[in-house]
């Protein structure tokens, strides 16, 4: 569970909700069922319209990415690669096909099951870079739905935004300024829904989607390299330097930590 995202939200909808009480306003100044329809119905289907049917059938899997954080860090992935050249170097790099099975994620056991294969360097390179130009490629798929979302509930707050003073100006002949009066409230109110609908949900959900995307380039960044050393045979003390130059200052000395001082 990634806690910044449920404290942004929510925290966010508290907020907003304390806002509005605190001007003296209430729930039925707020809460507009044809203004919902207009701006969250309007947006969510033309974000559908605009996307392929694979992208849609899968936003129940990408929304729960952007709410749960993967649990395996960088600094995982650099301990269990140092383990695997260290055995490599002293028992071959056929020793390694006992571990290949025991390995979750599929990006690293297909790169090391290319080492135990012989496969050269640069075959290994060009299959694994290969493969995260497609994970980038599903990434930015999965991304594009929420990034038209920001971008039509607007919108479509803007087109109930008309159809509110489209009924205001109807009543201005009437002369009933309490009907000109909920006119223009109405149109407000579905400007206010496109506003929250974007900077609350859609746009914050596309750039933590943009966060994970970020992450898990560079973990597969780091498996490749570790993957390329470890077929190389390099020195597990000069291949762990070089893997701990993708990690932060702060996260270097839990990089010795985790290792135990090897």
């Amino acid at each position: 569970m990634d806690l910044a995202t449920y404290i942004g939200i929510f925290g966010g909808i508290i907020i907003y909700i304390f806002g509005i009480l605190t001007t003296g306003l209430g729930a039925r100044d707020i809460i507009d069922l044809p203004s919902i329809f207009i701006t969250f119905g309007g947006g969510t289907f033309s974000s559908i319209a605009a996307s392929p049917f694979g992208r849609v059938k899968n936003l129940i899997n990408v929304i729960r990415f952007a709410f749960f954080e993967r649990k395996v860090s960088i600094i995982e992935i650099i301990v269990k690669l140092l383990t695997l050249a260290e055995r490599a170097r002293r028992e071959g790099l056929l020793s390694l096909e006992d571990d290949i099975a025991e390995i979750e994620d599929p990006f690293l056991r297909k790169g090391l099951q290319l080492v135990v294969d012989g496969t050269d360097q640069d075959q290994i390179r060009n299959v694994l870079d290969n493969e995260l130009s497609a994970i980038k490629g599903r990434h930015a798929d999965n991304i594009k739905f929420f990034s038209l979302l920001g971008g039509y509930l607007p919108a479509f707050g803007m087109l109930g935004t008309l159809i509110g003073l489209v009924q205001m100006f109807k009543n201005l002949g009437s002369g009933d300024v309490s009907a000109i009066g909920q006119g223009m409230a109405t149109a407000l109110i579905t400007t206010l829904y496109g506003s929250m609908g974007a900077n609350m949900f859609a746009l914050p959900i596309r750039d933590k989607l943009l966060v994970r995307d970020a992450d898990e380039i560079l973990q597969r960044t780091v498996m490749i390299e570790g993957i390329i050393g470890i077929q190389q045979g390099e020195n597990p003390r000069v291949l762990k330097d070089k893997l701990a130059s993708f990690l932060s200052p702060v996260e270097r000395p839990l990089l010795d930590e985790a290792l135990g001082g090897r």
